[in-house]
């Protein structure tokens, strides 16, 4: 019985798990579930209907979360959430790329300030990038310059790819402070401090993290890009909902990048950059050179080796075999191939330009039923004499040095900078993006040096969104109602995976072994005793058994005391047929008492 209940759940939740995945299916991929049984359903709905008829009943209307523009509390450098509804405080690049073609080369893609298309929140607003193919850069100061010291930096701001992203980046760049700095002239080349945020081109899904470190010596920038998440960040890019993107830098060199508060990279800029900050103490020295009798070659011919006397090397590798007979009834008149006989040269072959027409080549019908036709020849098979061509054996090369590798020597362009979190300061965002995708959705600035600061302002802001999106969405029922009226196929899917469940349980669990009575019954018709099987029934009735039982035994007890005692004999032998008897009672159904409910 326990194994059935066991059998019964595991089919249940696989009917629930079935269910599941078709609605999942349905949602992902509309496009491919678009099945001929779709049409035949969209064939009915055109009859004429009544359209009070087709209306589905009106779901309840979801909750509401009212938006109330975030205000920033406490310390910070930069907060903007757009809701003014003017780029205020924004400067439109009007600069040229370099080194392109002239047509592409200016920064003219467009931006505007505009709620979401499908928003749950009227009245929030946000930085929308709007063309596509095309150069956008715009910027905009902080409220002061921030300087590396002993504060943490905390960037972060919010993308909603509201259209998808088919290539194309949405990342923000930290600008350097500098005396020549002009935001109307803001390019890619355009020096900044930090780069971060997302991007995706083709299947290549990024989250950037990338600092420019200064080379104490030389005075030179140079990219440090630090590793690649372990998480699959496909869905943040293709779910078209707003997420929350954060950078956290720590004095200590420690960093963490998160994506809707939760840490996807981290790590330290000493050890998880590429390029390291600091180089190699040690380099390859590049004025040596490998000298011209270095041996590098492991296994050399052996140049004692002598080629034996009886190697052929002319021997073929194939030959003839000499025990092959040729099969009988082979037919070495007949060719393997004929003219169809049934073709007839075209009308318009013209013997001039064509040639001699000739009838397309057939298998020879005479050969059909032959071993085969034509030339018999014999088979080839390997030639036990082939050696091929004679090589001396490889040894040990006696005069091997190893691989050659220059010699090292002392960097002369090491350092060793233990802090580079003091990065050059910055003092404007800016965004330098180039998109095949519009309508890219950015919303809720804010950089500051306190993480309690930051939690707040992307309380009041990302998570306002959050808590509208998830109250916008139908509960797990109300999903697979919509996909089944729009996918209506999948009612069967649904019945199936319900009514199979339920089917298997009433078999397995509603119907059991025949009633002791049944079985008591059919023994009743003959006089055969019944078999001593142990079973449930028997487990029951033993006690009751027993109970009649010790009554025959009592009032046999006292039949025994009131015979004369000169009958001991025939007494034993009555008692011995008795208990025979009592025996067949007990196996014998006649014998069994109806069983108390």
């Amino acid at each position: 019985m326990e194994l059935k209940i066991r059998l019964c759940v595991a089919l249940l939740s696989l009917g629930l798990c079935l269910a599941l995945m078709s609605q999942v299916r349905a949602q992902e991929d509309p496009d491919d579930l678009e099945m001929d049984m779709e049409d035949a359903v969209d064939d009915m709905q055109d009859e004429d209907i009544d359209e009070e008829e087709q209306k589905p009943p009106a779901s309840p209307p979801a909750p509401t979360v009212t938006y109330k523009a975030p205000e920033p509390m406490g310390e910070h450098y930069f907060a903007e959430s757009f809701d003014k509804g003017t780029l205020q405080g924004w400067v439109l690049s009007q600069a040229k790329k370099e080194d392109i073609d002239e047509d592409i080369a200016k920064y003219d893609g467009k931006w505007e300030v505009e709620e979401m298309q499908d928003t749950k929140l009227p009245g929030d607003k946000g930085l929308v990038l709007k063309s596509r193919a095309k150069h956008h850069a715009i910027s905009s100061l902080l409220l002061r310059p921030f300087v590396f010291d002993t504060k943490p930096l905390i960037v972060q701001y919010e993308v909603n790819f509201q259209t998808g992203i088919d290539c194309g980046g949405a990342y923000v760049k930290l600008l350097s402070q500098t005396n020549d700095l002009d935001l109307e002239q803001f390019v890619d080349k355009t020096p900044y401090t930090i780069m971060f945020g997302p991007d995706k081109c083709g299947e290549d899904y990024k989250l950037h993290f990338i600092f420019r470190h200064k080379n104490p010596k030389t005075g030179e920038f140079e990219e440090k890009h630090a590793k690649k998440p372990d998480v699959d960040l496909r869905t943040y890019y293709t779910d078209k909902k707003t997420h929350l993107y954060t950078l956290v830098l720590n004095p200590d060199n420690s960093f963490e990048v998160l994506i809707d508060q939760t840490v996807v990279n981290s790590g330290n800029l000493l050890n998880d950059m590429t390029p390291p900050v600091n180089p190699a103490s040690e380099i390859e020295d590049p004025d040596d050179h490998k000298p011209e009798d270095w041996d590098e070659r492991p296994k050399i011919q052996d140049p004692d080796a002598v080629k034996p006397e009886d190697w052929d090397e002319d021997a073929p590798a194939k030959i003839a075999d000499e025990d092959a007979v040729k099969p009988e009834g082979w037919l070495d008149d007949e060719p393997e191939y004929v003219g169809d006989p049934d073709a007839i040269k075209p009308e318009d072959w013209d013997e001039d330009m064509d040639g001699e027409w000739e009838a397309p080549q057939i298998p020879n019908p005479a050969c059909e039923s032959a071993p085969g036709c034509g030339t018999w020849q014999r088979p080839m098979i390997d030639n036990p004499n082939y050696k091929g061509k004679w090589k001396s054996p490889m040894i040990d090369n006696p005069n091997y040095q190893g691989v050659w590798k220059p010699r090292k020597i002392p960097n002369p362009d090491f350092f060793e900078d233990l802090h580079p979190f003091r990065m050059t300061s910055f003092s404007a965002v800016g965004l330098e993006l180039w998109s095949m995708s519009s309508d890219i959705f950015f919303d809720n600035f804010f950089i500051t040096s306190d993480r309690i600061v930051a939690d707040r302002w992307a309380t009041d802001g990302w998570g306002l969104k959050k808590a509208a999106e998830g109250a916008a969405e139908p509960g797990l029922v109300n999903q697979m109602i919509t996909a089944a009226e729009e996918r209506p196929w999948l009612w069967i899917v649904y019945v199936l995976t319900v009514a199979l469940p339920l089917v298997l349980i009433i078999v397995f669990c509603c119907t059991g072994k025949k009633s002791s009575a049944s079985t008591a019954a059919e023994y009743k018709k003959t006089d055969a005793p019944q078999p001593d099987v142990k079973d449930d029934d028997e487990e029951e009735d033993k006690p009751e058994e027993e109970e009649a039982n010790d009554e025959e035994k009592e009032e046999k007890k006292s039949d025994e005391d009131s015979e004369d005692s000169a009958d001991n004999e025939h007494t034993d032998k009555q008692k011995l047929n008795e208990k025979s008897e009592d025996d067949v009672l007990r196996r014998s159904p006649r014998n069994r008492k109806p069983r108390k409910d």
